[in-house]
């Protein structure tokens, strides 16, 4: 129970309990003197504040002020060249997340398989695929024809690996077999995470061992495998730039093209970034309302964005100022 004329300092008013606060007619009396309740004061955050705010406007003052051509960075946003690099990045993007997906879920059910071969196989895969850089991964691959000349299916279909390894052929493989092992443990995570119970009840019902995998565990594996999705997604996104190295036409080898002719470096650079930022928070906002959409249901309240907190800490700061006035008066 808040005594009358009592507003405790840093509550956060609730738009129910304004009567409770506009009852604070006069200042409380204690031991023959008067005595006001006053705010809090955060000096840390606003010295912080204003520390970071300064930063910023030095590192904005730094951009605005340095040799470079705004009017070259307006005119090559939106040319033909940078836009079908970042076509070929997305494009590469999304085939390797395809392919990483497969491979992530064929080998998290074989690391989890009382088959020590399949276990064993598949801990191998996620070993050696962890275990170096994916830049190197994409050289072997690129270079493939090196240890074999020739692939092909005895008696169907033969050819030489160089016309088979193509740069897309490469980038592919080498991103989205890596991925395929960080996804395996994603994967292996959201279906141990899955409560023993489910399965059991499903076998009681007749389920067979793949039937409870993909219709009772993973629906429910889903909410915990997306966050680690999402945020390899947005990785592979920006790992494709490696591609570059194998002559891949992605977005940060078509900007190299340019700028290797007009010599307007970091231009074209902002160019790319622009891009990847684009690109970046377009699933950074998918991922966001898709985890929203499978949380619905949970009894712990659904992520708010950014936009939604700042709404809200601007609604209770109104009332809390509302609370004071009401208090002085």
């Amino acid at each position: 129970m808040i005594p009358d004329g009592v507003r405790p300092a840093g509550l956060q008013t609730d738009p129910t309990l304004a009567p409770e606060f506009e009852r604070a007619a006069s200042p409380i009396t204690l031991d023959g003197g008067p005595w006001r309740i006053t705010p809090i004061r955060h000096w840390g955050r606003w010295a912080s504040a204003v520390v970071l705010v300064a930063l910023f406007a030095l590192l904005v003052l730094s951009f605005a002020n340095a040799a470079i051509d705004w009017s070259v960075v307006r005119s090559y946003l939106l040319s033909g060249a940078i836009f079908s690099g970042f076509l070929h990045t997305v494009l590469l993007s999304a085939c390797a997340m395809l392919l990483g997906s497969c491979l992530g879920l064929v080998f998290s059910v074989m690391r989890l398989s009382a088959n020590r071969v399949a276990n064993g196989a598949a801990w191998l895969y996620v070993w050696f695929f962890r275990g170096t850089p994916v830049l190197l991964q994409l050289l072997l691959w690129f270079n493939l024809s090196i240890v074999f000349p020739t692939l092909g299916i005895p008696g169907l279909w033969h050819d030489k690996t160089i016309n088979v390894i193509s740069p897309f052929v490469a980038a592919l493989l080498g991103l989205g077999v890596n991925e395929g092992a960080y996804l395996t443990e994603a994967f292996r995570s959201g279906i141990l995470s899955v409560d023993e119970g489910q399965e059991e009840a499903s076998t009681a019902l007749g389920l067979s061992r793949m039937q409870t995998l993909y219709s009772v565990v993973m629906p429910q594996a889903l909410r915990i495998i997306l966050p680690p999705f999402g945020n390899e997604s947005i990785g592979m996104l920006k790992t494709t730039s490696l591609a570059a190295v194998i002559a891949y036409p992605e977005l940060l080898e078509a900007v190299e093209k340019v700028y290797y002719v007009n010599s307007r470096i970091m231009e074209l650079l902002l160019v790319a970034g622009m891009w990847y930022l684009v690109a970046t928070s377009l699933l950074t906002t998918g991922q966001y309302y898709l985890e929203r959409h499978l949380s619905r249901g949970l009894a712990r309240a659904r992520p708010r964005s950014s936009v939604e907190q700042l709404i809200i800490r601007g609604l209770d700061q109104i009332s809390a100022r509302r609370g004071r006035k009401a208090g002085a008066r």
